[in-house]
């Protein structure tokens, strides 16, 4: 069985308005679901990406308002990429001026020109100018214009003290393709042409151990198409040693979680049920949506959240 690709990313944040300002405001990312964090439902999961929610663009966050900011380091992912159409990057360069938002670049990576900056907790993102992105359409309600809009994740970053594990792991029960290596980052590529997703292993001796928080990513999830490659997929990673929780009701997905060698916390999760589940296209991440077994606690889930407003359809600026 191969990988399908990325299917979401989750990180940690603080301030839940500030994260939707920025990432549906400023990004221009749709809020694809608004819902609650299962596991403690005093807590947002906000889920961002597409017009659609399509797996492979899906950005999610737990917002805790009282976080202090993570520390990066060994044993993590270090940066979040996404790829933008091939001739957009002076648009967001001039976006971030703009909005106050240090950057560096663009650099080159592997022949592809980059830009980083932070997050407003200090989650680093990167945009990769991507002409094989071009042809896809950008969400019309974009506050970023939907013609420079983003369009699907890059891939990843992660920094380990020492590589060699993770990168057998990745090469040898993964089935991701080792394709180059550039100093000391070792470039993997994982789905098909459509969903291609870069995953980059730098190694660093010196870093010191990550310490998650506000600004950390949770989770990595790789894509499966239904419940049968995940149960094919969660036999695999038994064997090989990687012991894989049973598979959890996210809703939305079905979610297997394991860790890679290093200690990064991997799931494999389902492209169905899907998030029009429980509203339509149209309506995504308008209300708050509750799990049906949540549902009874509802008025008591309300009053704990902190209240946020959802960015309108805001014109870009420029």
């Amino acid at each position: 069985m191969d990988v399908q690709g990325i299917h979401h990313i989750t990180a940690i944040a603080s301030n839940p308005q500030v994260n939707l300002d920025f990432y549906a405001g400023f990004l221009g990312l749709r809020l694809v679901k608004q819902t609650v964090n299962f596991d403690a439902p005093d807590v947002y999961h906000l889920y961002y990406g597409d017009a659609e929610g399509t797996p492979g663009t899906i950005l999610t966050f737990f917002p805790f308002p009282d976080a202090t900011r993570g520390k990066r380091g060994a044993g993590e992912i270090l940066a979040v990429a996404f790829s933008v159409p091939g001739d957009s990057l002076g648009f967001w360069m001039e976006r971030l001026s703009r909005g106050g938002i240090e950057f560096t670049g663009p650099t080159r990576r592997f022949g592809e020109e980059l830009i980083r900056f932070l997050d407003p907790d200090g989650m680093q993102l990167e945009l990769f100018a991507d002409p094989s992105v071009d042809p896809l359409p950008g969400w019309a309600g974009s506050a970023a214009s939907p013609r420079q809009a983003i369009r699907r994740f890059h891939g990843v970053t992660f920094i380990h003290r020492e590589t060699a594990q993770t990168a057998a792991f990745l090469s040898d029960v993964m089935g991701f393709t080792r394709e180059d290596s550039e100093g000391n980052r070792l470039r993997f590529i994982v789905g098909p042409e459509n969903a291609r997703a870069r995953i980059d292993v730098v190694a660093d001796p010196s870093a010191s151990p990550a310490r998650q928080s506000a600004g950390s990513v949770h989770h990595i999830a790789w894509r499966a198409i239904d419940d049968e490659a995940q149960r094919v997929w969660r036999e695999e990673l038994s064997r090989a040693g990687a012991s894989p929780t049973s598979v959890i009701d996210r809703s939305y997905f079905h979610s297997v979680y394991f860790r890679e060698p290093a200690g990064v916390l991997f799931e494999i999760a389902t492209d169905p049920p899907g998030f029009t589940i429980d509203e339509p296209v149209e309506a995504l991440g308008t209300s708050l949506m509750l799990p049906s077994w949540l549902e009874s606690e509802r008025q008591l889930i309300e009053r704990h959240l902190p209240p946020i407003t959802v960015p309108g359809l805001l014109k870009a600026d420029v």
